[in-house]
């Protein structure tokens, strides 16, 4: 059976705690509207959503679960499975029966795009069609990973190492070499420089088939737990319980170094277009785009004779003034 929609999958734990105070462990920043009137977790699940795709998998934990129906709701967007995880675990093999006749792992062709739920992507259109460049790769068996053009010479990214020049960018399926740690400055800078390198994104799209079979071959000690953990898991109020005895044997490790860093059926897509992860408030107040001076307010804040500045008000009856 060919599964023609994608099936997105948004990953929605974590604490945020390099956005403190906004974000914090009991909301982290994919649930706080940071750049627009729309949150992180939100603007992803809208840009998943429409022709080609599916109802978005949502894996969390229990403290977040309402927060993700809730915001799901206010954009009009109705989820296809949201489990909750006993424990945080990084990029578990999980899979929902897209056909929604039960939970269970997928053996057959359906396709998944994975992420996590943290990305700033101005231009929607240019991210779908990066996607669907990777969709052929993906239905021939490819273990498909995106990758964006640096920007500036990043220490916080781990990069990836094409097989030859990307050329314009344009999104196409290439060959990538290897996955490169989080550099320091220096090899960054001579990273960017050669030309052959992108930003790590951590978005993967893989058919269901193909990543269950890279476990199998790369991680197979994380299918029977995670696979118990499925079929042991409980309903609870539209929500789907993971078992936490299985869960709990299944390793944290990440997709990267299980799978990815280890599997010979790889491509990349280049993605030329603006792109950030907002890992720091250096971040925000890139992306929320700054004046002639330097200066970002938010809500009732005002600056006055400012250089170089962040100024928020999350408070109505709040005035902030940066002097």
């Amino acid at each position: 059976m060919t599964i023609s929609k994608i099936h997105p999958v948004l990953l929605c734990g974590g604490s945020g705690t390099r956005l403190w105070p906004l974000s914090r462990k009991s909301y982290p920043k994919q649930f706080v509207p940071l750049i627009d009137d729309k949150t992180l977790f939100q603007a992803s699940a809208e840009r998943l959503s429409g022709e080609g795709f599916a109802g978005p998998l949502i894996l969390t934990n229990s403290q977040f679960r309402f927060i993700v129906t809730e915001q799901l709701a206010e954009i009009g967007i109705d989820p296809g499975a949201i489990l909750i995880e006993p424990e945080g675990r990084s990029h578990p093999p999980v899979a929902i029966d897209p056909r929604g006749t039960e939970t269970r792992l997928l053996e057959d062709l359906g396709r998944q795009l994975r992420l996590v739920r943290n990305h700033v992507v101005p231009d929607s259109t240019a991210f779908r069609a990066a996607v669907d460049a990777g969709v052929s790769a993906a239905r021939e068996g490819r273990l498909v990973t995106f990758g964006i053009k640096p920007g500036h010479a990043e220490t916080g990214y781990g990069y990836l190492e094409l097989d030859g020049d990307p050329g314009d960018f344009s999104p196409r399926a290439i060959g990538l070499k290897r996955f490169v740690e989080k550099p320091d400055a220096t090899r960054a800078e001579e990273m960017v420089q050669a030309g052959t390198y992108l930003w790590n994104a951590g978005i993967f799209l893989f058919s269901v088939k193909a990543i269950l079979e890279a476990f199998r071959s790369h991680a197979p000690g994380l299918i029977a737990p995670v696979t118990e953990a499925v079929e042991q898991g409980k309903p609870d109020l539209g929500f789907l319980r993971l078992a936490p005895e299985p869960w709990a044997e299944a390793e944290d490790i990440s997709i990267d170094y299980a799978v990815m860093e280890r599997a010979d059926n790889l491509s990349v897509v280049p993605f030329a277009s603006d792109w950030s992860d907002l890992g720091g408030w250096d971040a925000v107040w890139r992306e929320s785009g700054p004046d002639d001076r330097g200066v970002v307010t938010s809500g009732h804040a005002t600056a006055i004779d400012c250089d170089n500045s962040l100024l928020r008000s999350e408070d109505d009856s709040l005035e902030v003034v940066g002097i």
